[in-house]
């Protein structure tokens, strides 16, 4: 494989694992808040870990084309570790940080029968730091921003993850306020409604 093949095989999978990423969070979205859907909640949990998987793919392939590149000198050990690249330092760091959450959300997923609930649940968690992590590597790093599709691209992923995040917080304050009040009902906020996915039941 040619350096150029190296090149453009890295920006390529890096923009499908955006798309990938994008898809995957706002799917986690709605399965975590259980929105209201045609498909069922069995079948957005299986889009969203099967999309998930396919991201982890292309990200892996998109890390190692960018080590293999000639041009550019990463170097092995940013992979897992921020701040050590000596090309376009602050941009491979963004993107090392995100790599590193993926790569601990994937593990605890494999590992999620024998973790405890709470446990796998604070790593998942975390999760919603690698989309926008992806987003400031891609403005950091991607040659292709100054291009109209690359931006274009770019708000289309942000629409759509934003429009998710507040698509499932105006279904919580709908719920909330249209539950009915006991004494005996403790309060609990919105946050928590929200977090746990009770608000969209």
């Amino acid at each position: 494989m040619q350096q150029a093949d190296l090149w453009y095989l890295s920006r390529a999978t890096g923009v499908v694992a955006l798309v990938l990423l994008t898809a995957t969070t706002f799917l986690g979205v709605l399965v975590a808040g259980r929105a209201k859907s045609k498909l069922p909640s069995f079948a957005r949990a299986d889009a969203h870990r099967y999309i998930s998987v396919v991201t982890v793919a292309f990200v892996a392939v998109h890390v190692v084309t960018a080590l293999l590149d000639p041009y550019v000198n990463i170097g092995w050990a940013a992979v897992v570790t921020p701040l050590t690249s000596s090309y376009e330092r602050a941009g491979i760091a963004i993107g090392t940080v995100g790599a590193d959450v993926l790569l601990a959300v994937g593990i605890s997923s494999a590992l999620r029968t024998r973790l405890p609930a709470r446990a796998w649940r604070a790593v998942h968690w975390a999760a919603y730091l690698c989309w926008p992590t992806a987003v400031a590597h891609a403005l950091a790093m991607g040659p292709d921003t100054r291009f109209a599709w690359a931006r274009c691209l770019l708000a289309a992923c942000a629409f759509v993850v934003l429009g998710g995040i507040a698509w499932r917080m105006a279904g919580a304050v709908n719920a909330r306020s249209a539950r009915p009040r006991t004494e005996l009902e403790p309060r609990r906020s919105l946050l928590a409604a929200i977090s746990t996915g009770d608000a969209t039941k």
